[in-house]
């Protein structure tokens, strides 16, 4: 049996997401890229490249990573790239978006060998967190006065626009999109290429397809532009498990349940954005709070239900745990990293990564 703790890959729950992936390029006529900033797991990537078009980054390494483990398009944007690193980007990237007029105008001729684009900002969005909201005031991550950017059109063959979160609404994107429209459409209608972003969840249980790639298709004729998407969770959605054991059990008013994994290192959104994690089914007459073991007295999965009594050496299976946790793990307290295993389509388990000592030595000096 396999240590915990794991991340869980199920290569076939992966491939129902890109199954959906795959009928949105061919019906709507855009294109997509994996968001790496969500998920960078290169161990599945064979699969995924199968059904996408390329990858887009946030950082140099994000770029490289695309170039080499996945191939196809790969774009590079940066709410700042450094001087020292710029021509790096550029020999990796097929892209390059810049978030500012600023970083466009400083880098515009280093970067004359790609086609090049620039980060809008509608300020309008769907977060419900101002914390993930790019839209909040005062945002440092895209133009949106008119006046500027019309100026530097020549420098530029496209937009890129991430202003979606987590947005199940199919209503909500779309008049989102057209207030975007009102305020940019006449820019869109000078460039080749607009990115709409991530943050859209076309992947989830129930959500029109149909209609979001009518949506799209008739954007990409009225302006007469490629469009792109950037999707990072509706990609992987559904397709993870954290895998963890129960180490004690305790009680303090609740029945409480400690397992050998912690949110603050292993899925550290739970802890930022003060979410719960998912247990499946959740039923059941007894109830424990499933805490993590960091020293944290806030590092805690969530309470759930069960059939019996939990005892140690349980295994409990922490639902989604694909998206911004592998990408965002961490060494905190020294608490044992989850080794990464893929279920082949075939079912199979394969054990891709275990990370040990020499591994937490390594991430410090």
């Amino acid at each position: 049996m396999l240590q915990t703790p794991y991340y869980l890959i199920d290569k076939r729950k992966l491939q129902r997401n890109l199954e959906i992936i795959r009928s949105v390029r061919e019906r709507s006529g855009a294109k997509l890229l994996l968001a790496l900033k969500c998920f960078a797991t290169w161990s599945v990537f064979d699969l995924m490249r199968e059904y996408m078009d390329g990858t887009t980054s946030s950082s140099l390494y994000e770029v490289k990573l695309g170039r080499e483990k996945f191939g196809g398009e790969t774009h590079a944007y940066s709410v700042a790239f450094a001087d020292g690193e710029i021509d790096e980007v550029v020999a990796n990237a097929d892209k390059i978006i810049f978030n500012s007029l600023g970083q466009l105008e400083r880098f515009a001729a280093r970067a004359s060998g790609l086609p090049r684009g620039l980060r809008l900002n509608p300020q309008v969005s769907s977060s419900a967190f101002d914390l993930a909201d790019p839209a909040r005031p005062h945002s440092r991550l895209g133009e949106w006065d008119i006046a500027k950017i019309e100026p530097a059109l020549g420098q530029i063959s496209g937009f890129m626009i991430h202003n979606n979160c987590e947005n199940e609404d199919f209503a909500l994107f779309d008049k989102l999109l057209t207030r975007t429209e009102e305020r940019f459409g006449a820019l869109f209608e000078r460039v080749e290429w607009v990115s709409l972003g991530g943050g859209i969840h076309f992947t989830g249980e129930g959500y029109p397809v149909d209609a979001f790639c009518d949506r799209l298709a008739d954007f990409a004729k009225r302006y007469g532009v490629q469009v792109y998407l950037e999707p990072g969770e509706a990609t992987i959605t559904k397709s993870t498990t954290l895998e963890v054991t129960v180490l004690d059990t305790m009680y303090n008013g609740k029945h409480l349940a400690i397992v050998d994994s912690s949110i603050e290192a292993h899925m550290l959104d739970l802890l930022i954005y003060r979410e719960s994690a998912a247990i499946e089914p959740n039923t059941g007459p007894h109830t424990y709070v499933v805490c993590g073991k960091s020293c944290l007295a806030g590092d805690i999965f969530g309470e759930f239900r069960f059939e019996r009594p939990l005892a140690v050496g349980d295994r409990l299976s922490i639902q989604n745990a694909a998206g911004y946790t592998m990408v965002k793990k961490n060494w905190f307290n020294g608490v044992r990293m989850p080794s990464i295993v893929v279920r082949e389509l075939d079912g199979a388990l394969r054990l891709q990564r275990e990370f040990g000592f020499d591994d937490y030595v390594a991430s410090l000096s």
